[in-house]
């Protein structure tokens, strides 16, 4: 998931800038709701979203601005090293202080752009232009050569079934049920919200021109780097497109390019800003709509890397404690670091691999993950089946 963050902000310095902006607007509201209005959560909530609009309003002019684009354009090499940085840091901190309410603002922010997805699709009525079934079919397809199974369920982890979440919703969800009763609405109703995502996330990938879907998700090593090497290959696979067009996609939504940006959030940001520009603001807004859905994705997708690193200190300290009890001590800065240091560097390692992979990653971390997935929701499945029986 990481590596879909460092996809959608590589050389974008208005997306960059949005998502970092984040972090000081969430220690914010942490410190505001903690020690400044104790218990005011309307206040809380009400400075938060204004900060995180003003973030991507604001980010349009630090793009434009010779001075500070060169601070916040980052390459991927770079943006996977932050995120080790942020994903070290984020894990040791206290919860109140930005996990709780970053997490807090990303629920409003994910349900709200969610539904007005979904409203923005029922009003405009966007053609689908991906055909139901392309040449791909046989599995020779530009962004994962293989079989349609069990590719497709790790495409859709989140939207299907998911291990992961599994692991840390048994850590973090009974902390916010009064009562056992809430927990079917709860965990279920959260992994049916989750599908609704995949519904909308496929519904926006497919408003797109299939030329401009495969020359934003196909490795540079296998069209080339730039609109005219991209746009002769893809056309070349049945999918006209021309460079114009390429390059014409990326200045409406106030990027340099789009080529080669596998992961999927960039692709649904792009098919978010099409239906949203349509329903609300036309073409003049398409940048502010494709930037708001790259911070609503980041947002989110940021959570499960603090979120998971957290998860993962806490089972290599239980696991560290056997062999020294005192690092299993969850208030020991030692056990707290060690734990978190072997965390990071982990998955870190296949982060960086994936970020300078010429497929981009997308041949080796997709599968890793999917099958790692795959086997922990079984793995819970099974325990939960032991323990009800």
């Amino acid at each position: 998931l990481a590596l879909v963050v460092v996809k959608a902000l590589a050389i974008s310095p208005w997306g960059t800038f949005t998502v970092v902006a984040t972090i000081p607007i969430a220690l914010i509201m942490g410190v505001y709701g903690r020690y400044i209005r104790p218990g005011r959560i309307g206040e809380m909530s009400l400075i938060g979203f204004v900060l995180l609009i003003a973030s991507i309003v604001y980010g349009q002019a630090v793009a434009e601005s010779p001075t500070l684009a060169p601070l916040f354009t980052w390459s991927g090499e770079t943006l996977a090293l932050v995120l080790m940085g942020y994903g070290f840091v984020a894990s040791v901190l206290p919860v109140w202080l930005l996990l709780a309410p970053r997490d807090y603002l990303s629920t409003f922010l994910k349900i709200g752009t969610i539904l007005a997805l979904a409203i923005g699709i029922c009003f405009v009525m966007p053609d689908l232009r991906m055909p139901a079934v392309s040449r791909f079919v046989d599995g020779s397809g530009p962004v994962f050569a293989g079989g349609l199974f069990p590719f497709l369920f790790i495409t859709i982890a989140c939207g299907a079934v998911s291990g992961f979440h599994a692991l840390v919703a048994s850590g973090t969800t009974p902390k916010m049920l009064q009562n056992e009763i809430q927990a079917r609405f709860i965990g279920y109703g959260a992994m049916l919200a989750e599908s609704f995502v995949a519904v909308m996330a496929l519904i926006a990938a497919c408003v797109l021109d299939p030329g401009v879907y495969f020359a934003m998700n196909s490795p540079a090593a296998l069209v080339g780097t730039t609109p005219e090497a991209v746009a002769a290959t893809i056309s070349g696979w049945g999918f006209l497109v021309t460079p114009e067009t390429l390059t014409q996609v990326a200045h409406d939504i106030g990027e340099s390019t789009i080529l080669s940006r596998a992961g999927g959030a960039p692709t649904l940001a792009v098919g978010m800003s099409h239906i949203l520009a349509a329903a609300v603001g036309g073409q003049a807004l398409t940048a502010f709509w494709y930037h708001f859905a790259i911070l609503f994705e980041a947002l989110f997708i940021l959570t499960t890397i603090d979120a998971g690193t957290r998860v993962c200190r806490f089972l290599l300290q239980d696991m560290m404690g056997t062999a020294i009890p005192a690092l299993k001590d969850t208030k020991s800065w030692t056990g707290n670091l060690l734990a978190t240091g072997i965390a990071v560097a982990a998955w870190g390692y296949f982060l960086y691999q994936g970020v300078v992979d010429p497929l981009g990653g997308i041949n080796t971390l997709w599968p890793l993950f999917g099958i790692a997935n795959q086997m922990l929701a079984a793995i819970a499945l099974i325990l939960c089946t032991v323990v009800l029986v």
